[in-house]
Order: C-alpha cells, then structure tokens, then sequence
C-alpha cells in the first residue's frame, strides 16, 4: 500500500491553542505523517481555514498559521479556505488531479466539522481516502467528549463507508513506500 498525497487539515495555532481532546498525541502523531511523506517523497498538502475578520483564524493572524511543530516547509502546498469542506472553492481538487492523485491520507482538525465534510467530499471525487487513528482531533461539546467523537466517526461513519481508517503505524509504513504514483 502506498499514498498518493497527505492532506494535514486545520492544525492552525489558535485551534491548536485551544487545547483539543489527546492534544500533544494528536500533533504528534499528525507530525510523524508529514516527516515520514517528506522522507518518502510523498507530498504534503495543508488546508488552513480563513474565518474571515475578527474571527480567531482571521487570516494573517497568528491564531490562522499552521502550528509550528507542523508547519510547512518552503514549497509545500497550502490551499485557503472559507468552508468546512476543503475542496469548495479551493485549487486543491484541481491540484489533486494535476498531479494523478488518487489514494491520499487525511489528518487534522476538527472531526465532526471541517474534518468530516472533507472526508466525506473525497470520497464523493472518487479519492480514496485513508485516515489514521489518533491523527484526528476535535473539542468536548455539550453532547459528547471530543474522543468519543472522534471514535464515533472513525468507526461508525467513516470507516468502510467514506474511508478507511487505519492503525497510525500501518499508514506509516504505507507512506514510507513512497508515492504509489511513482511506482505506477
């Protein structure tokens, strides 16, 4: 198994800041995928949320960078964001298919929000989309704890239906094969 693309979404520092459930696991975890792509050759694709004036991911605040234990090196894609889904009105569809591709792991923030929809769009382009266990994270609600949200839609929603979801390690040892496109 190998992976066409890693897409990290939302790690931005005023979210990040906010202390989500299994926060220092998450970063970590999330950080293990970028150097194992990086090392594999396999591209690294972030999605940063832009709330728009006032809103704590206003863009060009510091609450709106990618948190620095994650944070792009010089040439790796960011796509811009107003929506939950990161494919609505964002290049990163058309990058996606300019470069072949097809399986992609998906990591970030927030599970039942920009995480969920953007799964759930990858899917519906026909991506095949893999998501890591404890590479996910979202925040406590009135309803539910953020973990037990996460697991709920790691295995009832998502998994088998709009993706699959995978042990982190097994995800790493696919990443560290390299682009599956290299490889034909």
């Amino acid at each position: 198994m190998g992976f066409d693309a890693l897409i990290v979404i939302d790690m931005q520092t005023a979210l990040v800041g906010r202390h989500p459930c299994n926060e220092v696991e998450t970063v970590a975890s999330v950080g293990r995928l970028v150097r194992a792509a990086r090392a594999a050759g396999v591209p690294v694709l972030y999605v940063r949320h832009d709330g728009g004036a006032g809103d704590e991911l206003e863009a060009g605040t510091d609450g709106w960078q990618i948190c620095a234990e994650l944070a792009p090196l010089e040439g790796e894609r960011v796509f811009e964001k107003r929506f939950n889904s990161a494919f609505r009105q964002t290049e990163l569809h058309d990058h996606l298919r300019r470069i072949g591709a097809r399986s992609l792991v998906m990591c970030g923030m927030q599970t039942e929000f920009c995480f969920d929809v953007s799964v759930k769009v990858a899917f519906e382009l026909g991506y095949e989309a893999m998501v890591p266990k404890g590479a996910v994270t979202t925040f406590d609600s009135a309803f539910a704890k953020g973990g037990d949200l996460t697991a709920y839609f790691e295995d009832c929603i998502w998994n088998g239906r709009y993706a699959r979801v995978l042990p982190l390690d097994e995800v790493l040892a696919g990443l560290e094969r390299g682009p599956r496109l290299a490889r034909g």
